[in-house]
């Protein structure tokens, strides 16, 4: 198989720290839907990444849909458990975690177009989402070692990657000192070569 995507995207870093957990096989082609010559569109009608181009050319897109299917192909180191409560909730962290990228992910693009045709209100609506899951992700966390509990699941994966994000795109956004126990999990998972691996690159 093969996943489709760039070294910054925190939707492609999750599909890719998924893989590497799961020790799947696959090629990974660098592309871009910002970059001129993106052949994106061509594979994925709404010009998104992370795409997962299956061995019989089924085409998967959404990082949602690609990690629930990678973690259901291959049996070893589980992320996800059968339909269940621990289950939604895992779901629920990966609702938030990518909500969180999707607020940093506009505020950047906003603040790349000119001076003028900035909105300031719409990159505060978009950093309040941002502050506001943070401090909900530290209250969730608590005193855990793991998001849930005591095992690591997609939810840490997920909650890894959004961090991760906001420490490469946005290191203003002080959330290590904020939430001290944010900065743990981060570092622990930082530990996994699938992070460290992944870690976004300009």
């Amino acid at each position: 198989m093969k996943l489709i995507g760039s070294l910054t995207s925190p939707y492609v870093r999750k599909a890719r720290i998924v893989l590497a957990e799961k020790k799947i096989d696959y090629d990974f082609e660098v592309d871009s839907p910002w970059a001129p010559e993106t052949e994106v569109t061509n594979v994925n009608p709404l010009g998104k990444i992370p795409i997962l181009v299956l061995d019989d050319n089924t085409v998967l897109f959404d990082s949602r849909v690609i990690v629930e299917y990678l973690d259901n192909v291959a049996p070893n180191n589980k992320l996800m458990p059968g339909p269940n409560r621990e289950r939604s909730e895992i779901k629920r962290w990966e609702a938030l975690a990518d909500g969180v990228c999707d607020a940093a992910a506009l505020v950047f693009l906003e603040k790349k177009r000119p001076p003028i045709q900035q909105s300031s209100d719409w990159i505060a609506r978009q950093e309040d989402k941002i502050i506001r899951s943070l401090e909900f992700m530290s209250d969730e966390l608590g005193e855990n070692g793991w998001c849930m509990g005591t095992h690591f699941s997609l939810a840490d994966v997920t909650v890894g990657c959004a961090l991760g994000y906001l420490r490469f795109r946005f290191p203003e956004i002080d959330w290590q000192n904020k939430h001290s126990n944010l900065a743990r999990l981060y570092d622990k998972l930082m530990r996994r070569s699938a992070f460290v691996e992944t870690v976004p690159q300009a």
